[in-house]
Protein backbone atom coordinates (compact mmCIF):
# COMPACT_ATOMS: atom_id res chain seq x y z
CA UNK A 1 0.00 0.00 0.00
CA UNK A 2 1.37 3.17 -0.96
CA UNK A 3 1.46 6.09 1.56
CA UNK A 4 -0.53 8.28 -0.99
CA UNK A 5 -3.46 6.01 -0.38
CA UNK A 6 -3.21 6.76 3.27
CA UNK A 7 -5.70 10.10 3.39
CA UNK A 8 -8.04 8.43 1.04
CA UNK A 9 -8.16 4.71 3.51
CA UNK A 10 -8.98 6.80 6.38
CA UNK A 11 -11.24 9.20 4.49
CA UNK A 12 -13.59 6.18 3.95
CA UNK A 13 -13.09 4.54 7.38
CA UNK A 14 -14.45 8.27 8.74
CA UNK A 15 -17.39 8.32 6.75
CA UNK A 16 -18.51 4.22 7.66
CA UNK A 17 -18.28 5.68 10.90
CA UNK A 18 -20.54 8.27 10.74
CA UNK A 19 -22.71 5.95 9.10
CA UNK A 20 -22.69 3.49 11.78
CA UNK A 21 -23.18 6.19 13.96
CA UNK A 22 -26.34 7.25 12.07
CA UNK A 23 -27.57 4.01 11.78
CA UNK A 24 -27.44 2.79 15.62
CA UNK A 25 -28.47 6.12 17.20
CA UNK A 26 -30.95 7.12 14.69
CA UNK A 27 -32.55 10.71 15.51
CA UNK A 28 -31.54 10.44 19.32
CA UNK A 29 -28.48 9.27 20.53
CA UNK A 30 -25.95 12.24 22.03
CA UNK A 31 -27.15 14.57 19.57
CA UNK A 32 -30.11 16.55 21.52
CA UNK A 33 -27.76 16.72 24.42
CA UNK A 34 -25.92 19.60 22.56
CA UNK A 35 -28.53 21.88 21.92
CA UNK A 36 -28.78 25.21 23.31
CA UNK A 37 -24.56 25.95 23.81
CA UNK A 38 -24.72 23.09 26.46
CA UNK A 39 -22.27 20.20 26.98
CA UNK A 40 -23.57 16.56 26.43
CA UNK A 41 -21.73 14.99 29.14
CA UNK A 42 -22.90 17.38 31.81
CA UNK A 43 -26.19 15.68 31.68
CA UNK A 44 -24.81 12.88 32.88
CA UNK A 45 -24.24 13.97 35.74
CA UNK A 46 -28.19 14.03 36.73
CA UNK A 47 -28.69 10.13 35.24
CA UNK A 48 -30.13 7.58 37.48
CA UNK A 49 -33.00 9.57 39.38
CA UNK A 50 -35.24 12.01 38.99
CA UNK A 51 -34.35 15.29 39.77
CA UNK A 52 -36.83 16.98 42.20
CA UNK A 53 -34.95 19.77 43.50
CA UNK A 54 -31.63 21.41 42.43
CA UNK A 55 -28.21 20.13 44.59
CA UNK A 56 -27.77 23.21 46.33
CA UNK A 57 -27.72 25.07 49.74
CA UNK A 58 -28.05 28.70 48.43
CA UNK A 59 -31.33 30.26 47.93
CA UNK A 60 -31.81 29.83 44.53
CA UNK A 61 -35.64 28.47 42.71
CA UNK A 62 -35.78 27.80 38.99
CA UNK A 63 -39.31 29.05 37.27
CA UNK A 64 -40.35 25.68 34.77
CA UNK A 65 -43.22 25.72 32.28
CA UNK A 66 -45.23 22.85 30.95
CA UNK A 67 -46.78 23.52 27.30
CA UNK A 68 -48.68 20.58 25.86
CA UNK A 69 -52.02 22.19 25.45
CA UNK A 70 -52.99 25.72 24.06
CA UNK A 71 -50.50 28.63 24.28
CA UNK A 72 -52.88 31.04 25.99
CA UNK A 73 -51.01 32.61 28.36
CA UNK A 74 -47.43 32.49 26.69
CA UNK A 75 -47.31 36.31 25.25
CA UNK A 76 -47.91 37.44 29.14
CA UNK A 77 -45.28 34.79 30.86
CA UNK A 78 -42.48 36.08 28.35
CA UNK A 79 -43.35 39.74 29.00
CA UNK A 80 -43.31 39.28 32.73
CA UNK A 81 -39.81 37.12 32.91
CA UNK A 82 -38.61 39.84 30.27
CA UNK A 83 -39.57 42.61 32.73
CA UNK A 84 -37.74 40.58 35.67
CA UNK A 85 -34.77 39.39 33.92
CA UNK A 86 -35.61 36.09 34.70
CA UNK A 87 -34.82 32.96 32.81
CA UNK A 88 -37.16 29.79 32.91
CA UNK A 89 -37.14 26.21 31.29
CA UNK A 90 -40.33 25.38 29.15
CA UNK A 91 -41.01 21.79 28.43
CA UNK A 92 -42.58 21.09 25.25
CA UNK A 93 -44.62 18.23 23.87
CA UNK A 94 -43.94 17.56 19.94
CA UNK A 95 -47.56 18.31 19.90
CA UNK A 96 -47.54 21.99 21.40
CA UNK A 97 -44.65 22.51 18.55
CA UNK A 98 -46.40 21.17 15.82
CA UNK A 99 -49.85 23.00 16.49
CA UNK A 100 -47.81 26.39 17.97
CA UNK A 101 -44.54 26.55 15.99
CA UNK A 102 -44.61 30.12 16.48
CA UNK A 103 -44.83 30.14 20.28
CA UNK A 104 -42.09 27.75 20.66
CA UNK A 105 -40.03 30.41 18.68
CA UNK A 106 -40.36 33.09 20.30
CA UNK A 107 -39.77 30.62 23.62
CA UNK A 108 -36.25 30.07 21.76
CA UNK A 109 -35.91 33.52 20.25
CA UNK A 110 -36.61 34.92 24.02
CA UNK A 111 -33.44 32.64 25.20
CA UNK A 112 -35.41 29.98 27.63
CA UNK A 113 -34.45 26.78 27.12
CA UNK A 114 -36.56 23.77 26.20
CA UNK A 115 -36.62 20.33 27.21
CA UNK A 116 -38.76 17.35 26.15
CA UNK A 117 -42.05 16.36 27.68
CA UNK A 118 -43.19 13.57 25.14
CA UNK A 119 -44.73 13.41 21.88
CA UNK A 120 -48.57 13.42 22.62
CA UNK A 121 -48.38 13.84 26.60
CA UNK A 122 -49.50 10.09 27.61
CA UNK A 123 -48.98 8.34 30.73
CA UNK A 124 -45.79 5.92 30.42
CA UNK A 125 -46.62 3.50 32.52
CA UNK A 126 -48.94 2.34 30.23
CA UNK A 127 -46.74 2.17 26.92
CA UNK A 128 -44.38 -0.40 25.81
CA UNK A 129 -40.65 0.50 25.36
CA UNK A 130 -40.86 1.16 22.23
CA UNK A 131 -43.95 3.55 22.26
CA UNK A 132 -41.82 5.23 25.13
CA UNK A 133 -39.17 5.94 22.97
CA UNK A 134 -41.37 6.77 20.08
CA UNK A 135 -42.63 9.51 22.27
CA UNK A 136 -39.74 11.16 22.90
CA UNK A 137 -38.37 10.95 19.60
CA UNK A 138 -40.76 12.65 17.67
CA UNK A 139 -40.88 15.35 20.79
CA UNK A 140 -37.48 15.85 19.62
CA UNK A 141 -37.85 16.37 15.88
CA UNK A 142 -40.79 18.63 16.36
CA UNK A 143 -38.97 20.81 18.55
CA UNK A 144 -36.01 21.04 16.40
CA UNK A 145 -38.59 21.93 13.63
CA UNK A 146 -40.24 24.25 14.87
CA UNK A 147 -37.10 26.38 16.79
CA UNK A 148 -34.25 25.52 14.62
CA UNK A 149 -32.20 24.37 17.34
CA UNK A 150 -32.51 20.91 19.07
CA UNK A 151 -33.81 20.52 23.34
CA UNK A 152 -31.65 20.66 26.17
CA UNK A 153 -31.05 17.31 27.36
CA UNK A 154 -33.71 17.53 29.50
CA UNK A 155 -36.89 15.32 30.23
CA UNK A 156 -40.04 15.84 31.91
CA UNK A 157 -42.39 13.27 32.42
CA UNK A 158 -46.13 13.44 31.81
CA UNK A 159 -47.89 13.47 35.03
CA UNK A 160 -44.54 12.84 36.66
CA UNK A 161 -45.05 9.25 35.56
CA UNK A 162 -41.57 8.11 36.79
CA UNK A 163 -40.20 4.82 37.35
CA UNK A 164 -36.38 3.52 37.66
CA UNK A 165 -36.86 1.68 34.39
CA UNK A 166 -38.25 4.36 32.97
CA UNK A 167 -35.62 6.82 33.81
CA UNK A 168 -33.12 4.54 32.33
CA UNK A 169 -34.76 4.44 29.29
CA UNK A 170 -34.49 8.39 29.22
CA UNK A 171 -31.10 8.19 30.18
CA UNK A 172 -30.30 5.69 27.57
CA UNK A 173 -31.66 8.33 25.23
CA UNK A 174 -29.44 11.51 26.07
CA UNK A 175 -31.89 12.88 28.55
CA UNK A 176 -31.78 13.62 32.22
CA UNK A 177 -35.04 13.49 33.58
CA UNK A 178 -36.20 16.88 35.18
CA UNK A 179 -39.16 16.77 37.47
CA UNK A 180 -40.40 19.14 40.13
CA UNK A 181 -40.48 20.39 44.24
CA UNK A 182 -43.77 22.19 43.90
CA UNK A 183 -46.66 22.64 41.08
CA UNK A 184 -48.57 25.31 41.45
CA UNK A 185 -51.30 23.38 39.50
CA UNK A 186 -52.56 27.14 38.35
CA UNK A 187 -53.66 24.92 35.13
CA UNK A 188 -56.77 23.55 36.50
CA UNK A 189 -58.18 27.08 36.65
CA UNK A 190 -60.87 28.55 38.25
CA UNK A 191 -63.37 25.51 37.21
CA UNK A 192 -60.51 23.05 38.95
CA UNK A 193 -60.80 25.42 42.12
CA UNK A 194 -58.09 27.27 41.80
CA UNK A 195 -57.10 31.08 42.35
CA UNK A 196 -53.94 33.02 41.68
CA UNK A 197 -53.31 33.62 45.28
CA UNK A 198 -53.65 29.70 45.87
CA UNK A 199 -51.07 29.22 43.08
CA UNK A 200 -48.95 32.10 44.69
CA UNK A 201 -49.36 29.77 47.77
CA UNK A 202 -48.28 26.47 46.40
CA UNK A 203 -45.48 27.81 45.39
CA UNK A 204 -44.20 29.79 48.11
CA UNK A 205 -45.05 27.03 50.25
CA UNK A 206 -42.49 24.68 49.34
CA UNK A 207 -39.65 27.82 49.16
CA UNK A 208 -36.18 26.36 49.86
CA UNK A 209 -32.91 26.23 48.28
CA UNK A 210 -33.66 24.49 45.23
CA UNK A 211 -36.82 24.67 44.33
CA UNK A 212 -38.01 23.85 41.20
CA UNK A 213 -41.74 25.38 40.48
CA UNK A 214 -43.51 23.57 37.80
CA UNK A 215 -46.16 26.28 36.11
CA UNK A 216 -48.10 25.89 32.83
CA UNK A 217 -49.06 27.94 29.67
CA UNK A 218 -51.98 27.46 29.10
CA UNK A 219 -55.41 25.53 30.97
CA UNK A 220 -56.53 22.29 31.27
CA UNK A 221 -59.77 23.08 29.20
CA UNK A 222 -58.84 25.70 27.24
CA UNK A 223 -61.12 28.09 28.95
CA UNK A 224 -61.04 31.10 31.38
CA UNK A 225 -57.90 32.88 32.55
CA UNK A 226 -54.42 31.51 32.75
CA UNK A 227 -54.04 31.73 36.55
CA UNK A 228 -50.15 30.36 36.07
CA UNK A 229 -49.66 33.65 33.58
CA UNK A 230 -51.41 35.69 36.24
CA UNK A 231 -49.44 34.47 39.15
CA UNK A 232 -45.97 34.34 37.48
CA UNK A 233 -45.34 38.30 38.62
CA UNK A 234 -46.24 38.08 41.99
CA UNK A 235 -44.20 34.83 42.95
CA UNK A 236 -41.62 36.15 41.62
CA UNK A 237 -41.72 39.31 43.26
CA UNK A 238 -42.52 36.80 47.12
CA UNK A 239 -39.46 35.52 46.01
CA UNK A 240 -37.35 37.91 45.70
CA UNK A 241 -38.46 39.55 48.75
CA UNK A 242 -37.82 36.05 51.06
CA UNK A 243 -33.99 36.54 49.75
CA UNK A 244 -34.19 33.93 47.18
CA UNK A 245 -32.68 34.26 43.42
CA UNK A 246 -34.23 32.84 39.98
CA UNK A 247 -31.47 30.77 38.42
CA UNK A 248 -31.76 29.25 35.17
CA UNK A 249 -31.54 25.27 35.33
CA UNK A 250 -28.75 25.50 32.55
CA UNK A 251 -26.46 25.88 34.86
CA UNK A 252 -26.63 22.00 35.61
CA UNK A 253 -25.16 21.68 32.91
CA UNK A 254 -22.10 24.00 33.67
CA UNK A 255 -20.87 24.49 37.08
CA UNK A 256 -24.12 23.50 38.95
CA UNK A 257 -26.57 26.07 40.58
CA UNK A 258 -25.06 29.55 40.77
Amino acid sequence: MSPASLPARAAVRRLLTAVVVAVVFPALGSAPATGQGVDAAAAKRLYGSALRRMPTSRALVALTFNAAWDEDGLGTVLKVLRQHRAPATFFLTGHFAERHPAAAQAIADAGHGIGNHSHSHPPFGRLTRRERRQEITLADEAIRKATGRAPLPFFRFPYGDTTARQIAEVNALGFADIEWTTDTNGYRGTAGGMTTQKAVKRALDALKPGEIIQMHVGSLDGQGPVLDAEALPQIIDAVHARGYEITDLRTLLTTGPR
